[in-house]
């Protein structure tokens, strides 16, 4: 294993631990943070580098690296619409992941390693680039998908968190 590829995997670990300790712990949300970020930032690291395909297999690692996209990209929005989102009376919007979140993430987990064995086993050998993109795809929709719930709610003196209209409800799952 090089040094980039360690680098990357470490990034990797980094990042998903850093979101799974925040995630089931309340987070107020803060809409002028910049939610794309860290996704952008995992896409450069995994783009950065060479033989993110396998130039020996071109089609099937481009087939692989999609479905470890689209992987990720239900992961995300499976991750976003199983968290609570709810308001205080302050008028603040708050997340926290549940059950069923960490249900997504085993199961998407799951599917992502069998993914990616089943490129392995098909002979197609993929760097690490293919896991970040996954991973930034991930983090993408599902802090999309909360900016637009979080931005959805209206706390209930009826002035929107968001500074927009929005509904007067809490979202549950």
């Amino acid at each position: 294993m090089s040094g980039s590829t360690l680098t990357d995997v470490a990034v990797a670990v980094a990042v998903v631990a850093l979101v799974l300790v925040r995630q089931f712990r309340p987070q107020r949300v803060d809409h002028d943070r910049r939610w794309w970020l860290l996704p952008v930032v995992l896409v450069f690291v995994a783009l950065r580098q060479h033989g993110l395909l396998d130039t020996h297999h071109p089609a099937l690692s481009v087939l692989v690296i999609g479905a470890e996209l689209l992987a990720g990209l239900a992961m995300g929005a499976g991750w976003a619409w199983t968290t609570k989102v709810w308001n205080e009376p302050d008028g603040s919007v708050w997340t926290r992941g549940t059950k069923a979140t960490a249900a997504v993430w085993t199961v998407g987990l799951i599917v992502r390693f069998g993914v990616a064995g089943a490129g392995a086993l098909a002979g197609v050998s993929l760097g690490t680039g293919a896991m970040l993109l996954a991973l930034a795809a991930s983090l993408l929709v599902r802090s999309g998908v909360l900016a637009w719930r979080a931005g959805r709610i209206r706390p209930s003196y009826g002035v929107s968190a968001a500074g927009s209209p929005g509904w007067a409800r809490k979202d549950r799952v």
